[in-house]
C-alpha cells in the first residue's frame, strides 16, 4: 500500500514536469531550483566563460537587392560571416515590424493557455508535426532544461494548435515571410561557395521548414541551470526572432559571446547541413541559452532544412584531391531523429557523420 502510494506520487510528480516550467512557477513561490533543473558545477553558466567586447556581425541584406556592386559586397560580408562566427544579425530584411509584434503576441499567447490545452499536444514522437513539450527530451535526460516549447512544421504544410484563435492566421504570414528570407540568404551564401545562386534550395528540394518556440521563466537560481544546453542546429540556417531578453550565448574561438537584443533584426545561424553541403567551409556553432531571475524570455527559431528524403552530402564541386569529403551521406528525416531522439550534446550527431581519416566512403 505504502510502496503503491510513493509510486503514485513520482507519477504525478513526473507528470507535473511534463507540463512545463511555466506550470511549476505558475504553481506557487519557488525560492530554489528543483533539484531535477540542478545542471553540475561545470556545465552551469558562467560570468568568467563571457568574453568582454565581442559581438556577432551585423549585416545589412538590403544590399543583396541594390546594385551588382553591393549585392556582392553582401554576399562576400554573408560569406565572411558564415566563415568566421557561424552566427550574424541582419537588418534592413524588410519583414514588416508589426508582423515581428504579432508573431512574438502569439506565442506569449500560446504559452499562456492552460496546461491542459498545451499538453493536448504533447507527444514524446520527435518528428510529430506538432507538440508541445519541456526541455529538450525529456525521455533521454536526467536534467531538464529551464524551457517549454512549442515545434510544428510550415513548409511544405503548416501544422498549427487550436488556439489560441489569432496564432494559425499570424504564423502563416510570419513564416512565409521568414521562409522568403532565408531563401534569400540561402541563394547569397551559395554564391559565396562559388556555387549557382539556386544550387542550394535546387539539391534540397526546395527546402523544409519547421517553428521552434521557446519560452523560459524567471528563475529563482540562475547560475544553477540552463535555458537550453550547448548545441548546434539541424538545417542549413535558422532564422531567430527573440524579445527584448537576453540569454543566447554562442560559442566563439573558446569562450562565450553574449547576443544582445537588437529591435527589429533577426539573428541567422549557419546548421549542421550547411556545414556537410560546404564540406566544413562553413561551420555550425554551438550556441546555448542562459536564464534570468527577473523576465520571461521568448524565441522563435525557425530552422530550414532540406526536404525530410533528401540525402545531404557535401556538394561535388567542392571536393578535390585537396579537398576530399569529409562527411557521409545522410538521409535529412534520419539526421533529425537520431539528434532529436538523444539528450543535447554538442555537436555529436554531426561527429557521427564525419569520415574518418583514412575511413573508406
Amino acid at each position: 500500500m505504502a510502496v503503491a502510494m510513493l509510486d503514485s506520487r513520482k507519477n504525478n510528480d513526473e507528470y507535473d514536469y511534463m507540463k512545463g516550467v511555466k506550470h511549476l512557477v505558475d504553481s506557487g513561490a519557488l525560492n530554489s531550483v528543483p533539484i531535477k533543473y540542478v545542471f553540475p558545477q561545470h556545465s552551469r553558466p558562467s560570468a568568467a566563460e563571457i568574453a568582454e567586447g565581442e559581438s556577432i556581425p551585423i549585416i545589412d541584406v538590403s544590399g543583396l537587392d541594390k546594385t551588382p556592386a553591393e549585392r556582392q559586397e553582401a554576399i562576400k560580408n554573408l560569406g565572411q560571416a558564415c566563415r568566421d562566427w557561424g552566427f550574424f544579425q541582419v537588418v534592413n530584411h524588410g519583414i514588416p515590424e508589426s508582423l515581428i509584434s504579432s508573431m512574438l503576441d502569439a506565442a506569449y499567447q500560446f504559452f499562456s493557455l492552460s496546461s491542459e490545452e498545451k499538453m493536448k499536444y504533447e507527444t514524446r514522437d520527435v518528428l510529430n508535426p506538432l507538440r508541445y513539450g519541456t526541455s529538450f527530451n525529456v525521455e533521454a535526460e536526467q536534467i531538464f532544461n529551464w524551457r517549454d516549447y512549442l515545434k510544428h512544421f510550415c513548409h511544405p504544410e503548416l501544422y498549427t494548435p487550436d488556439n489560441p484563435p489569432i496564432y494559425r492566421e499570424v504564423a502563416e504570414q510570419y513564416f512565409k515571410e521568414t521562409r522568403k528570407l532565408a531563401l534569400r540568404l540561402i541563394g547569397a551564401i551559395s554564391e559565396s561557395l562559388g556555387l549557382k545562386s539556386d544550387y542550394i534550395q535546387t539539391v534540397f528540394n526546395d527546402c523544409f521548414q519547421m517553428a521552434v518556440l521557446n519560452l523560459y521563466p524567471p528563475c529563482p537560481e540562475p547560475d544553477q541551470t540552463m535555458g537550453i544546453a550547448r548545441h548546434s542546429d539541424h538545417g542549413v540556417l535558422t532564422i531567430l526572432l527573440e524579445n527584448d531578453v537576453g540569454g543566447l550565448q554562442v560559442l566563439h574561438e573558446g569562450h562565450w559571446v553574449a547576443v544582445e537584443p537588437s529591435p527589429n533584426a533577426f539573428i541567422v545561424n549557419v546548421g549542421d547541413h550547411l556545414e556537410i553541403l560546404s564540406n566544413g567551409r562553413y561551420k555550425s556553432v554551438e550556441h546555448r541559452a542562459v536564464v534570468n531571475s527577473e523576465r520571461t524570455r521568448i524565441s522563435i527559431a525557425a530552422p530550414n532544412g532540406p526536404s525530410m528524403d533528401s540525402l545531404v552530402f557535401p556538394a561535388p564541386q567542392l571536393i578535390d584531391e585537396i579537398h576530399p569529403p569529409l562527411y557521409k551521406s545522410r538521409s535529412y528525416e534520419e539526421y533529425m531523429r537520431d539528434q532529436q531522439s538523444a539528450r543535447l550534446r554538442g555537436k555529436g550527431t554531426l561527429e557521427s557523420v564525419k569520415i574518418a581519416k583514412g575511413e573508406a566512403t
